[in-house]
């Protein structure tokens, strides 16, 4: 679901992939472009692959899998139990999805999580009973859009006054989803209109990734991601991660033991912590049902073979366990270039600049986001407090080496902005301001 040019050719370079033929269900304009419609989305769909399988009596519909975040991850297990095709059970990606369910599981199997509340949107007098600083988010949300940190009362109702006047977009089919399932009645009277409150985190983040096979979860990485100094905004997610094995460990027992917990099967998987060197503790983030697409290239520069492959497998009720190889480089990241502030875009980098700076640089790969025209902050999937202008994926024998390839593609990547000079900064915001 929501295949795209450049996932496409990675998943043509695994193992399994060589001897796939992959076809794309629906795009992902029509899965993430404003407010879904769930039974017409689906609908969509059917009419894809049964138009598919009755153009030729040859075609089989022998995998149907997906690496985005909502729609996708409840998507596609529906069309897969269909059609009696592996995925894992829908109830069971829900648990992992409704922020709220899935906490109130990790808290029974770990105290690695921060205290946690439902709020209720539609209340006169919305109330989280936690100690700030806090985060405030709703109980389903993709990419971290409208997730807000509160410092205070004031922050609180603020946030969910933000949150109010866009939760429909993304609550509303969610509750559709919520319809197809039975629920616990603590989690039922928690739905689509209800934020979650939770302790605000603190440290290093990290992730695992894994796959469940036969209900046995396993946890086969570990990665690191990287804030813009002073923001909550992704500069880079590495792998692999830095940490100690010992951490590691922690990590991956306390994902395993999480992710059996939700029920999933046949699914991969991934799980975001704070790790705080200091009180030596992990904190979940979140789970997400699914691997992530954005870590593919890494697995691919370091071990030679994307996460992908996995993915594929499982789809295909074939065991996930691959053998040990190598890749080109020693650690790779995806690096993010963004903007602090909104803006018109009037100049992207050309397709031959960016030709230009790849050939310049080896293990470099470079994808902007904005179109010519186009204003920030109607770009989809954007955390609440920057733009993505482009995404950067890097390999190289150390963090060193990342970092000058990073200054180096951010200099030589021309955007300009209506009413501005065309400099844009090279980091995260400014002490004065946030800069463009």
């Amino acid at each position: 679901m929501g295949l795209d040019k450049r996932n496409q050719e990675l998943l043509e370079r695994t193992p399994i992939g060589k001897n796939c033929r992959f076809h794309q269900l629906l795009d992902l304009e029509e899965l993430q472009s404003g407010e879904i419609d769930v039974e017409r989305t689906l609908a969509a769909a059917r009419g894809v692959l049964d138009g598919f399988e009755d153009a030729d009596p040859e075609n089989t519909v022998d995998a149907i899998v997906g690496y985005w975040d909502f729609p996708v991850t409840l998507l596609v297990p529906i069309l897969c139990a269909e059609r009696g095709l592996p995925s894992a059970d829908l109830k069971t990606v829900v648990r992992c999805e409704h922020k709220y369910w899935s906490r109130l599981l990790q808290s029974q199997v770990t105290d690695a999580h921060p205290p946690f509340s439902a709020v209720d949107l539609d209340s006169s007098a919305p109330e989280h009973g936690l100690e700030y600083p806090l985060w405030l988010k709703p109980v389903k949300s993709a990419s971290s859009e409208m997730a807000f940190r509160v410092e205070d009362d004031e922050g609180f109702y603020e946030a969910v006054e933000r949150i109010r006047s866009d939760v429909d977009r993304i609550g509303r089919p969610f509750e559709s989803i919520l319809s197809r399932v039975d629920l616990p009645p603590e989690v039922a009277e928690v739905g689509g209109h209800h934020a979650l409150a939770e302790g605000a985190l603190h440290g290093i983040q990290v992730a695992t990734e894994g796959y469940v096979h036969g209900g046995k979860a396993t946890v086969y990485a570990v990665l690191d991601s990287v804030d813009f100094p002073g923001t909550p905004s992704f500069l880079r997610h590495q792998y692999p991660s830095g940490l100690s094995e010992k951490v590691r460990r922690r990590m991956k027992d306390i994902s395993e033991s999480i992710i059996e917990r939700h029920g999933l099967d046949n699914t991969t998987f991934s799980v975001e912590f704070f790790y705080d060197p200091l009180e030596d503790s992990l904190g979940i983030v979140e789970i997400n049902p699914r691997h992530s697409q954005t870590h593919a290239s890494l697995f691919e520069l370091v071990d030679g073979v994307s996460n992908h492959e996995r993915m594929l497998r499982l789809g295909l009720g074939e065991n996930p366990v691959l053998p040990e190889t190598r890749g080109q480089y020693s650690v790779a990241a995806e690096w993010y270039h963004r903007r602090f502030r909104d803006g018109v875009v009037t100049r992207v980098p050309t397709a031959q600049e960016v030709a230009a700076l790849e050939e310049s640089l080896d293990g470099v790969s470079v994808k902007v986001v904005p179109e010519e025209g186009q204003r920030l902050s109607e770009l989809p999937a954007q955390d609440s407090y920057s733009f993505e202008l482009a995404k950067i994926v890097i390999g190289g024998a150390d963090e060193t080496e990342m970092l000058a390839k990073y200054e180096r593609c951010v200099k030589s990547l021309p955007f300009e902005f209506e009413g501005e000079d065309s400099l844009v900064d090279e980091g995260g915001p400014a002490e004065d301001d946030t800069r463009g």
